[in-house]
C-alpha cells in the first residue's frame, strides 16, 4: 500500500521538551509543523529526570503561553553553595547577577508542553516506528509506521533533528560534512532518590578527598542527591547503609549533617561532553542532545536545548513571515557559540568539584586553592553565578 502523505512546513524528530517548543512556538506564529516520536507518551513522562532551569528558560515557558505551572509548582533558587573543608560559602545569584534559577523536573516541562500541545490541537505523533529521513538537501521527507500500523510520509521544508542524544537525524549528515568533539569523563554519579526531608533549601555542591556530592531537593518529603563514583559501580552492590555513610564522608562537618531516609531508587549516570558541528545540513537542523551534551555538574542540558530552540524559531519565523533567511544561515553559528560556553562552564565546573581517583596532594591542594579564588573574589563569584544562571540573550 502506498504511504498516506503528511504536507507540512516543518517536520520534527523527536517530541521532548526541545521538539515540543519548537512546535508550539512555530504555531503561534501561523507555521504549520508535524512532530515524529518513537517513545509513547506515557514512556516520556515517568522518565524521571532533574531540572535547573535558567530565568531565560522560565520566561519562554510563561511568557510564549505553555504554562506557569514553574512558577506555582517549582522552587526558586537564589544561590547554591559551594562547599569544601567542610565550609560552605554561598554564591548569592540575586546579589550577583540580579537572577535566579527554578528547580522544575525535566519531565514536568515535557508534561506542560504536551499539554499545551494538545491543547492547541498539535500534530504529535507519539510510538511510531520504522523512522527514515530521506532527501535533506532538498525537501526532506520522513517516513514512519504510526502505532496502529498506518504507514505515512511527512513531506516538508525544513527537517529538526531534536530526536535526543542517540539521534538518528545526526548520523544521517555524511562524514565529510561533519565534525565530531569528544571528552569523557573518569566519573559517574550514583544518584539516589530518599525518603527524607530536605537538608538544605538550595542546592550544595561539595568537593571532598573522597569525591564530589550534590544535594539537591524535589519535594518536602522527597529528596534527590548525587555523589561522584566509577562509571562501572554495580548500584546493587549499595544498601542503604554504605550509600549514607559515603554521603556523609563527603557532606558533613562543622555542624552541618544530612537529613537521611530511605532510599527509593539508585542509579548510576555516566556522562560525557559531545558536540556535533555544523548543526545544519541542508534542511536539516539539529538542535538539543541530538547535536551535544554535556556533563550535568553545570545544569545546561535542557537550557541548552532550550536556547537552541529559541534561535531556530527566529529563524524559521524570519524565513517564513519577512522573507529573510539570514538568522537560519546563521543559526548554527550562534547556536554553537553558546554551546561553547556551557561546554566550558560545564568542564570547569566537574573538573573543579570533582576528585580524580588518582590525585595527588599537589593535585588536591591546587583544586582547593582553585575554589577559595572562586569563593573569595566577587568576580569569581559573578562569572559562575551568571553562567549557572544563563548568559544573557546576546551573549
Amino acid at each position: 500500500m502506498a504511504r498516506k502523505v503528511i504536507t507540512t512546513q516543518v517536520a520534527i524528530m523527536g517530541g521532548g521538551p526541545a521538539g515540543l517548543m519548537l512546535s508550539h512556538l512555530l504555531a503561534k506564529a501561523g507555521i504549520e509543523s508535524t512532530v515524529v516520536e518513537i517513545r509513547s507518551h506515557e514512556e516520556i513522562a515517568h522518565t524521571v529526570r532533574a531540572g535547573i532551569l535558567e530565568h531565560g528558560t522560565v520566561n519562554l515557558l510563561v511568557d510564549s503561553g505553555v504554562s506557569d505551572r514553574v512558577l506555582r509548582d517549582g522552587d526558586r533558587h537564589d544561590g547554591i553553595e559551594l562547599r569544601f573543608n567542610n565550609e560552605s560559602h554561598r554564591i548569592d545569584f540575586k546579589d550577583l547577577v540580579g537572577e535566579s534559577v527554578w528547580l522544575y523536573p525535566q519531565t514536568d516541562v515535557f508534561l506542560d508542553l504536551a499539554a499545551r500541545r494538545k491543547d492547541d490541537g498539535g500534530d504529535v505523533r507519539y510510538s511510531v516506528t520504522d523512522t527514515t529521513v530521506h532527501d535533506l538537501e532538498g525537501k526532506p521527507k520522513v517516513w514512519f509506521t504510526d502505532a496502529d500500523g498506518v504507514e505515512f510520509e511527512v513531506q516538508a521544508d525544513f527537517l529538526v533533528g531534536a530526536d535526543g542524544s542517540r539521534s538518528h537525524c545526526r548520523f544521517q549528515i555524511p562524514e565529510a560534512n561533519r565534525k565530531w568533539y569528544f571528552h569523557e569523563y573518569p566519573f559517574a554519579w550514583f544518584g539516589i532518590l530518599a525518603e527524607a526531608p530536605r537538608s538544605s533549601d538550595e542546592l550544595i555542591y561539595a568537593n571532598s578527598a573522597n569525591g564530589f556530592a550534590l544535594i539537591s531537593q524535589r519535594t518536602e518529603t522527597v529528596q534527590r542527591m548525587y555523589f561522584q563514583c566509577d562509571p562501572k559501580e554495580n548500584v546493587a552492590e549499595w544498601d542503604d547503609d554504605r550509600i549514607w555513610a559515603e554521603f556523609r564522608s563527603r557532606v558533613n562537618g562543622n555542624g552541618f549533617e544530612l537529613k537521611e531516609g530511605p532510599v527509593l531508587e539508585k542509579m548510576v549516570l555516566p556522562f560525557r561532553s559531545f558536540v556535533h558541528t555544523p548543526m545544519r545540513h541542508g534542511n536539516l537542523f539539529l538542535a538539543g542532545d541530538a547535536a551535544h551534551t554535556v556533563p550535568p555538574t553545570g545544569a545546561k542540558g535542557l537550557n541548552l536545548a532550550i536556547n537552541d530552540v529559541k534561535f531556530l524559531f527566529e529563524g524559521l519565523d524570519s524565513h517564513y513571515n519577512s522573507g529573510s533567511d539570514r538568522l537560519l544561515e546563521t543559526y548554527s553559528d550562534r547556536a554553537l557559540d553558546r554551546v561553547w560556553k556551557a561546554q566550558q562552564f560545564s568542564y570547569w565546573m566537574t573538573t573543579m568539584l570533582h576528585t580524580p581517583a588518582d590525585a595527588d596532594d599537589f593535585s588536591r591542594a591546587r583544586q582547593l586553592g582553585e575554589l577559595n579564588s572562586v569563593v573569595s573574589s566577587r568576580h569569581g563569584r559573578a562569572y559562575l553565578a551568571e553562567a549557572y544562571t544563563g548568559w544573557p540573550a546576546s551573549a
